[in-house]
């Protein structure tokens, strides 16, 4: 359907029934045709009202009295009284604000309009080594799908060869193109802004993010809050009194009009709109930012959460540890190798007593399979340290952490057991340097070749760089707490929550304990919110009064299941979602007000005298377009950024994954060199 025609499908009924006024007005006014006049006031009058009363009598049907029957009344008496102009200009303004309150809907359910729009509706797809077009739809799991410079991906899938950068604002709100490149996920809908990729199909049609996303804000936008179950609830009853009041009005003045201005007046059309146009633009808004909410109810509660509870990994921090300190405290002077080690580290850019301790350290860890080993063997590849690919031969030590035997020297890495085990006498305050290291929450290493020690190196899981912000953040929008629940030791706990900011701290903590911290925390009257990644935290999320998932676009559960589904990384997205929720609990209450206040004083006007039938419906139809365009604010977005730390200037943000150790690693060599 053209756009002429859905506008004109939207607005023929108030256009023929305004044309059939205008030939009125002008045949007794021009023409002095009175009878011709009353007959096209009269079709005005049944044009603009046959719609309202055939939804009168199907909701009287349902047992339901609402404001299409009060105004059926009203035309109808008129006509028989012979207030034709009356009957005409209620029907044809009831009319004019249904197509108004529709159009001005249908904007604020612009968000899912823009997504429904993203969906791409072609895939080039590699078949028989052949490139073949087909629908999306078409595309099956397992195949590899190109995506070239400006194309939309079609499919949920990952990257198997190539680079580009893409633009995810549909999916996670991210505002910058984010560079991919092999095993980096990538998600339907998005755009690409340069590149070639190669990517295997993992989701496809209706499995995607985006058509759970689509699926998930049309259920959200049609749910009814708590406030707005309690409008309809109002309105069953309200009706049905105003009819009996305009029943007695009638019936001890002897004044049918005024009878029928009583019905017209009392329409509550703007009290029964405020709450849903309100929650639809405020979820509208929440799914561009990449905030996907689940419903009104949600959203109201949102508005008055005053403790926030987070899980630390994954969510405060990025869940992938780091290396974080190389402490020199000795250097291993035996010939032996001594050479091989000078070359291994001579391209590093980093001073030659780091270079050799973190070469020793990743020569060993090199043949160890512990998740530590990582972020060092990342840490020296990103230094340009040229350690060998694998140890002689690497031997685990329960507790203490590991030997290994490379270049026919003995290296071990471990705590200060490991070093009174082999004998090693700890003569440069190794112990002291990991005391402190793991003092401030790092897991601390003592690095020893042959006999002698040389340093110790630290690795800690990196905080986000926008986790103090969102605790600033969410202290500035009216939350009371914000409290880190975490199974991970006190002192590394302790350590995130300085940097963070985090008001207190729960540490060592199993899923059960967090459960009955949420549950403390209602029972002293707070409503929670519960942030995590859906996985050990998943008690408390389904108790917590909000349950908040990260980083959920890759998640099908996250999306279906979570309160509030974030569906990226971005912390920054979490006050913002509780800010959002306020504004639009506020707009709902000024659209109640304004609809209240407006009923008030026309009901005042007409049993005082002075306001008519036509001018009643007039400043009724006003107050609804009112509360629709007050609503409507929501979908601009007011206060600070909300994209991620860093995310600055228009360079492509590298994708978090599995080609982030070397993200990792760059930033601990820059740290190292300072």
């Amino acid at each position: 359907m053209t756009r002429i025609a859905r506008l004109w499908q939207g607005w023929k009924i108030p256009v023929v029934s305004g044309a059939l006024i205008l030939a009125s007005r002008t045949a007794t006014g021009v023409f002095d045709a009175e009878m011709v006049g009353a007959i096209a006031m009269s079709g005005a009058a049944v044009v603009a009202g046959t719609p309202i009363a055939v939804k009168a009598f199907r909701a009287a049907m349902a047992r339901v009295v609402g404001i299409d029957l009060l105004v059926t009344i009203a035309a109808i008496g008129a006509l028989i009284i012979g207030e034709r102009w009356e009957a005409a200009a209620v029907t044809f303004l009831f009319a004019v604000g249904h197509a108004l309150e529709t159009a001005t809907l249908n904007k604020t359910r612009s968000a899912l309009a823009e997504l429904i729009a993203v969906a791409p509706d072609t895939a080039v797809v590699l078949r028989d080594g052949v490139q073949v077009e087909v629908p999306a739809a078409g595309v099956a799991v397992g195949e590899t799908v190109l995506v070239k410079n400006g194309a939309k991906v079609p499919v949920d899938g990952e990257v198997i060869a190539g680079t580009g950068a893409l633009d995810e604002a549909s999916i996670t709100g991210e505002s910058l193109p984010v560079e991919k490149v092999a095993g980096d996920k990538v998600f339907a809908g998005t755009v690409s802004h340069g590149g070639f990729l190669q990517v295997r199909a993992v989701g496809v049609g209706a499995d995607t993010t985006l058509a759970r996303i689509i699926h998930r804000v049309e259920d959200a936008q049609d749910a009814k809050a708590k406030a707005a179950r309690f409008i309809d609830s109002f309105s069953a009853w309200y009706t049905p009194v105003i009819i009996l009041l305009a029943v007695v009005f009638g019936v001890a003045t002897q004044d049918v009009v005024l009878a029928l201005t009583l019905l017209v007046i009392g329409c509550p059309g703007a009290l029964v709109i405020s709450i849903p146009v309100a929650v639809v633009a405020g979820i509208g808004r929440a799914a561009k930012d990449g905030i996907l909410i689940k419903g009104g109810e949600y959203l109201e509660t949102s508005a008055k959460v005053t403790v926030v509870a987070v899980d630390k990994t994954g969510t405060l921090t990025r869940g992938r540890p780091v290396l974080t300190d190389v402490v020199v405290l000795g250097t291993a002077h035996h010939e032996a190798g001594a050479s091989a080690v000078a070359a291994a580290v001579s391209a590093s850019g980093i001073d030659a007593g780091r270079s050799e301790v973190l070469y020793w350290a990743a020569a060993a860890e090199s043949g160890s399979e512990h998740p530590l080993a990582r972020p060092i063997l990342a840490a020296a590849a990103a230094a340009g340290i040229n350690a060998p690919a694998l140890a002689d031969l690497t031997e685990s030590v329960p507790g203490k952490g590991i030997v290994a035997h490379t270049g026919g020297r003995r290296v071990l890495v471990g705590n200060a057991a490991l070093l009174d085990q082999f004998a090693v006498v700890d003569l440069a305050g190794a112990d002291a340097a990991s005391a402190e290291l793991t003092a401030a929450g790092r897991t601390a290493m003592i690095v020893a070749v042959d006999d002698e020690v040389v340093g110790v190196i630290a690795v800690a899981d990196e905080i986000r760089p926008d986790a103090a912000e969102m605790v600033r953040r969410l202290h500035a929008s009216g939350i009371e707490r914000v409290i880190m629940l975490t199974g991970d030791a006190p002192l590394v706990a302790q350590a995130v929550a300085r940097a963070t900011g985090v008001d207190e701290v729960r540490a060592s903590l199993l899923p059960e304990d967090k459960l009955a911290i949420v549950e403390e925390l209602q029972r002293q009257g707070h409503v929670v919110a519960m942030v995590g990644d859906g996985v050990n935290d998943a008690p408390a999320l389904a108790l917590a009064d909000i349950g908040v998932a990260m980083g959920a676009a890759g998640s099908a559960v996250a999306v279906e299941t979570a309160d509030i589904a974030l569906m990226s990384d971005n912390l920054l997205l979490l006050p913002e979602a509780i800010r959002l929720a306020r504004r639009t609990v506020w707009t709902m209450r000024q659209n109640i007000a304004i609809a209240l206040v407006t009923v008030v004083l026309l009901l005042t006007g007409v049993v005082l005298g002075g306001v008519t039938m036509s001018l009643g419906m007039l400043v009724h139809e006003v107050s609804v377009l009112v509360v629709i365009a007050n609503a409507m604010r929501l979908l601009r977005r007011r206060g600070g950024a909300i994209a991620p730390a860093g995310s600055t200037g228009t360079t492509p943000r590298r994708a978090t994954g599995a080609a982030g150790a070397a993200t990792d690693g760059d930033r601990v060599a820059e740290k190292m060199a300072v």
